[in-house]
């Protein structure tokens, strides 16, 4: 259970960094916006002094048109804003995506096949225990607790199994569900 908590807390971590990480990149954006709005505002006065320089008597055509030239400039300032902002949203993104990607599959490649390994000894264990089976529960205990546990026992513990005693098989049980992070029946 403390390896699950672990692998939560590590993939909170990085979603947590990554999102701090796109806001900081985010802000990136200023400039951009800037742009956009420089250049909203300079095509809105060059629009409206075309649109009274078509007023004037003789030369009002040429005068609205030199002014138009001025609203494109405008225009192209929008279009080079608009596109950095695009920019630094698509690099924003990007980033948080892997910021989170590379620390969650180095977790799912390192972690997940013991996480996977350990449920399958458990659950094998546990129909092993709801089915009575102790003396299959015995003999792996014997192959798999450490020569300190089986030294533990009082008097012969493989012994104590080839008779079939009860009480030996019964803690030899118990040590391997035990190893499994499961309990002994009740």
């Amino acid at each position: 259970m403390l390896a699950d908590l672990l692998a939560v807390a590590w993939v909170w971590f990085w979603v947590d960094l990554a999102l701090g990480v796109r806001d900081g990149v985010l802000r990136l954006r200023a400039p951009g916006d800037g742009l956009v709005s420089a250049g909203q505002g300079l095509s809105d006065t060059f629009r409206d002094a075309a649109d009274r320089a078509r007023d004037v008597p003789l030369v009002g055509g040429r005068l609205a048109d030199a002014l138009g030239r001025g609203q494109d400039a405008g225009g192209s300032m929008v279009g080079a804003g608009q596109t950095q902002i695009e920019a630094v949203e698509s690099t924003a993104q990007w980033l948080a995506i892997a910021l989170i990607a590379l620390p969650v599959a180095f977790l799912l490649v390192s972690w997940l096949p013991l996480r996977v390994r350990y449920a399958r000894r458990a659950g094998a264990a546990k129909r092993l225990r709801d089915t009575g089976r102790e003396d299959l529960l015995a003999l792996r205990a014997l192959n798999e607790l450490s020569l300190r546990r089986l030294a533990a026992f009082d008097g012969d513990p493989v012994e104590g199994w080839r008779r079939r005693d009860p009480e030996v098989i019964r803690a030899l049980a118990a040590g391997q569900l035990a190893a499994a992070g499961l309990r002994p029946p009740r």
